[in-house]
């Protein structure tokens, strides 16, 4: 039976920020801040004390108040100077300046996004992505501007862009998920992908109502969690609007606040696991999409974080316009991956857009994407044995 009320969820809408802070980076990539002594120092996480306000001619602490005058530099970066004196790439004051690049942050400060995240089980970050970076995701997806290309399906997505790579490393919503898990050895259950939903045809298959990895509480899937895990997060799901996300042109549903239940959707409002049955939808409908349920509208850019346990599903896009969005189900080190990543990873090691990431990003690529265990001798990756995968498919 249909669900009566069609298209009614509740609509949270993002609105890009008026207001930003603003991050400042050394060449590695590591963030310019202010240490708990009051001096200036670089560090690799997108906490509070790294944020900073632009003012005329500068740059003002968000925390200490402390002044930063900027010397603009013809490539686009800066100089910065404290007092007079020009910071390093230490972020000390040295006689030999550093250049520093401006990337955008976040609205509020970060441990206010966290406050948020910890109460919601959800929070979104709009707009965090520079447009450059959004507009080459959206070349991979092969949508908006780029709407008339045609995937490349002969290499990762991984290895097309750096702005793929740059996405996933992006510091801030890491740091948020960090410390929603309580853990820093965070990793990426699947490699990163940009996916596109298109326009709604009346007939196929449509996602239903589910929470993700490593819970998949209404997935038909072998190692879901069978019990509540409490307190202990045991996944958080990153999704990343490359195309501005709204209700009519599919936006991620939820049922917001759904994660403190500790289970699973009910089967009134139609799993995954039973729209993915042929001929479901022809029988029974599609899933419930009434007033009890929400839709987060942001603009393309933007990252929401949502605890895995949230139930929710993909969107209907009711529009002529494709949709896409990355996708990164995140997971603490001691959760077995749902993918693995580690041929993608290889791959784009070797590939051209490698060399275009700073250190800090190729450090958390490899931190997120190399999966490892400590065994005699040290540390050892994980990785597929063939022999073993042609024993299981037999």
């Amino acid at each position: 039976m249909a669900h009566p009320a069609l298209f009614q969820e509740r609509a949270v809408t993002i609105a890009a920020p008026t207001h930003r802070f603003s991050l400042l980076l050394v060449p590695d990539g590591d963030l310019l801040g202010m240490d708990d002594d009051g001096r200036t120092a670089v560090f690799p996480t997108a906490d509070d004390r790294v944020m900073w306000e632009a003012v005329p001619g500068g740059y003002q602490h968000a925390l200490s108040g402390a002044t930063l005058d900027a010397r603009p530099l013809t490539d686009g970066r800066c100089e910065l100077l404290l007092d007079g004196a020009a910071l390093d790439a230490q972020g000390r004051p040295s006689a030999s300046a550093a250049p520093f690049a401006v990337g955008r942050g976040p609205a509020r400060l970060p441990s206010d996004h966290l406050r948020f995240f910890r109460e919601q089980g959800w929070v979104c970050l709009s707009r965090i992505l520079a447009s450059e970076i959004v507009e080459e995701l959206q070349k991979v997806a092969c949508t908006d501007g780029y709407a008339e290309r045609e995937p490349d399906r002969t290499r990762p997505q991984l290895s097309q862009s750096a702005a793929v790579a740059r996405t996933a490393a992006e510091p801030v919503s890491l740091w948020l998920i960090r410390q929603y898990m309580r853990t820093e050895d965070v990793r990426l259950a699947h490699t990163p992908a940009v996916i596109v939903l298109t326009k709604d045809d009346g007939r196929r298959n449509v996602q239903g109502w589910h929470s993700d990895y490593p819970y998949h509480w209404g997935i038909r899937a072998a190692g879901k969690v069978p019990t509540p895990s409490g307190e202990t997060v045991l996944g958080v799901q990153r999704n990343v609007c490359v195309s501005d996300f709204t209700k009519v042109r599919g936006a991620t549903a939820f049922k917001l606040g759904s994660h403190a239940h500790d289970h699973g959707p009910p089967e009134s409002w139609g799993t995954a696991a039973a729209h993915a049955k042929p001929g479901h939808r022809a029988a029974h409908g599609l899933p419930y999409s009434g007033p009890e349920a929400d839709v987060i509208e942001a603009p393309a850019g933007s990252i929401i974080l949502y605890d895995a346990r949230t139930w929710h599903r993909a969107g209907v896009n009711r529009t002529q316009s494709k949709r896409a969005a990355m996708l990164q189900a995140m997971t603490p080190m001691y959760v077995m991956p749902k993918n693995d990543t580690s041929g993608a990873y290889k791959h784009f090691l070797h590939s051209s857009v490698y060399g275009e990431l700073n250190a800090r990003e190729r450090r958390e690529m490899q931190r997120l994407m190399v999966h490892s265990f400590i065994g005699p001798g040290g540390r050892y990756a994980i990785g597929p044995d063939r022999e073993l995968t042609e024993r299981l498919r037999a």
